[in-house]
């Protein structure tokens, strides 16, 4: 068995897939979050003693050190979508991110990845984009050998994107359409995760950048247009100008605290920018992984949106 990898944020959608593909290649694997007691399913993806539950906090130093402790190997996938209590985008993905840099420098860790995202700019005028553009520059102060990933929307049977406009759809008489225009690259979770393993024991990766999408650019109309179909859903797109549709967020950001908001003035900003990998920048490709088309996954997972679930015919037009 390979050393050991610890992993920051490993029980989340696409942490549990990067902990898949680490454990078949053959890595011990100790997965770091907050709250262990709601990761005990992690260890059920490798062999008898493979990988361990830990706790720790990125925003706390002295609890990275410890995850670290005798790690060859370091992966760190910890990101919020929007801000709640203390986990802000600014001691998440930039002063978290730092933390486990230098943490990892200091414990000899021989490989970083550090996950991050297409649209990564410190001079984003989105707060998100802006803390993971600050946080990569972190990263590289402290460890200049970390392989950075920046995937674009990543969609998989337990995704946040797919999985929630095509809930959407199944409840709402029509699909509020922001940002029509904007064009994203979705990349399937298990490629997002095959590229991480092998950066993780690929001393060509130290040092590099890759941008992650998938075969296929769509319009954010084309991915509701496609939703629409997959689930058997006959809804208007409604076009909402920017202005309402920075109310809507405003008001999202107000409820984050409390329930998932399903739109923040943060995320509007974002949607004014496209999400596609940079042609100059190594991708999926390069990484030595084929990409996985949208149509050839997201129909697994959508059909339980259609009336009858499982049990409905397939629409017309559907994949």
């Amino acid at each position: 068995m390979q050393g050991l990898v610890t992993v920051f944020g490993g029980s989340g959608f696409v942490g549990g897939q990067v902990v898949r593909a680490l454990a078949k290649a053959g890595h011990r694997v100790r997965v770091a979050v907050r709250q262990p007691n709601l990761a005990y399913k992690m260890r059920m993806l490798g062999d008898v003693g493979q990988i361990e539950v830990v706790q720790a906090n990125v925003r706390n130093p002295s609890s990275v050190a410890r995850a670290l402790d005798g790690a060859e190997g370091c992966v760190n996938l910890v990101g919020v979508l929007f801000e709640s209590g203390r986990q802000k985008f600014l001691s998440v993905h930039t002063m978290g991110a730092r933390n486990v840099a230098e943490a990892a420098a200091k414990a000899g860790v021989k490989h970083l990845v550090h996950v991050s995202a297409i649209g990564a700019d410190v001079n984003s005028p989105a707060k998100y984009a802006r803390s993971k553009g600050e946080g990569e520059a972190a990263v590289r102060e402290a460890f200049p050998g970390a392989t950075i990933v920046r995937p674009s929307i990543v969609f998989g049977p337990e995704d946040d994107f797919f999985n929630r406009f095509a809930q959407m759809a199944a409840l709402a008489p029509a699909l509020p359409l922001v940002g029509g225009d904007t064009r994203f690259q979705p990349v399937f979770v298990g490629d997002v995760a095959a590229v991480i393993a092998k950066a993780v024991a690929s001393p060509a990766a130290a040092g590099v950048t890759y941008e992650l999408g998938g075969p296929t650019v769509y319009t954010m109309r084309e991915i509701l247009e496609l939703i629409l179909v997959e689930t058997g859903r006959n809804r208007p797109l409604i076009p909402l100008p920017w202005p309402v549709a920075s109310l809507i967020g405003s008001l999202g950001d107000l409820v984050a605290g409390v329930i998932p908001p399903p739109l923040t003035s943060d995320q509007v900003q974002m949607l004014k920018s496209d999400n596609v990998a940079e042609q100059g920048l190594p991708g999926l490709a390069e990484a030595g992984v084929t990409p996985t088309a949208v149509e050839a996954i997201v129909p697994s997972y959508l059909y339980r949106y259609r009336k009858g679930g499982q049990y409905a015919e397939t629409p017309a037009g559907a994949f």
